[in-house]
C-alpha cells in the first residue's frame, strides 16, 4: 500500500503542476498594460480657423480640418494631420500663403514642420514647392534641406537646400539649377 501512495502522490503532484502551468490564463498582456501610458492629445478640434494678432493687427490666419493638441507632454506640440492652409500678413498687409498636407507646431521652439506637398507663394507670383519645409516663427524664416522648385516671374529654378524670408526678399539657396534674371 505504501507503493500505491508513493505512485499516486507522484501522479497527484504531476497533475497539480500541469494544471498550474497550463490551467492559468496568461496575464502577460495585462502586466504589460500596467506600465503603458497612452500618448493621447489633450484636445482634438475639427475645422479650425485661428487668427493670430499682434497689437490688434492680424499677422496670420491658420485653417485646418483637424488639430490635435499635445500640450501636457514634455515637449509640447500641436499636430495638424489633415493639413493646413496659412495666410501670413506683413506690416503692409501683403500676403504670403502656405499649404501643406501635414504640419506640426512645436511650442517651445516656435518651429513649424510642414510636410507632404508643401507650397508657399506670394501675391507677387513667387512660389516654392518642396516635400518638407520648416518655418521659424520668431525670425519669420523658412528653411529646408530637401529638393525644391522655386518659380518666379523672372524664371524657374530647382535645387536642394534653401532658406528665405517669409516675403522672399532674401533667398539663400544651395545646389541650384535653372535660370533666373538678376539685377546684378
Amino acid at each position: 500500500m505504501n507503493l500505491f501512495f508513493k505512485n499516486s502522490s507522484k501522479w497527484v503532484l504531476m497533475s497539480a503542476a500541469i494544471l498550474v502551468i497550463f490551467g492559468c490564463e496568461s496575464n502577460f498582456k495585462e502586466v504589460q498594460k500596467i506600465n503603458f501610458s497612452e500618448f493621447v492629445p489633450n484636445s482634438d478640434a475639427d475645422m479650425v480657423d485661428l487668427k493670430y494678432t499682434d497689437s490688434g493687427r492680424i499677422t496670420a490666419v491658420l485653417v485646418s480640418k483637424q488639430m490635435l493638441d499635445y500640450s501636457s507632454v514634455d515637449f509640447p506640440f500641436s499636430e495638424f494631420p489633415k493639413g493646413i492652409d496659412v495666410t501670413l500678413f506683413d506690416k503692409n498687409q501683403k500676403k504670403t500663403f502656405i499649404k501643406a498636407d501635414y504640419a506640426v507646431s512645436y511650442k517651445r521652439t516656435n518651429i513649424i514642420d510642414l510636410q507632404g506637398k508643401v507650397k508657399i507663394y506670394t501675391e507677387l507670383g513667387q512660389m516654392l514647392e518642396t516635400e518638407q519645409l520648416y518655418f521659424d516663427q520668431k525670425n519669420e524664416w523658412f528653411f529646408t534641406e530637401r529638393k525644391f522648385k522655386l518659380s518666379d516671374p523672372k524664371g524657374v529654378s530647382n535645387g536642394q537646400g534653401i532658406d528665405f524670408s517669409k516675403d522672399f526678399k532674401v533667398i539663400n539657396s544651395q545646389k541650384i539649377t535653372g535660370e533666373l534674371e538678376s539685377n546684378e
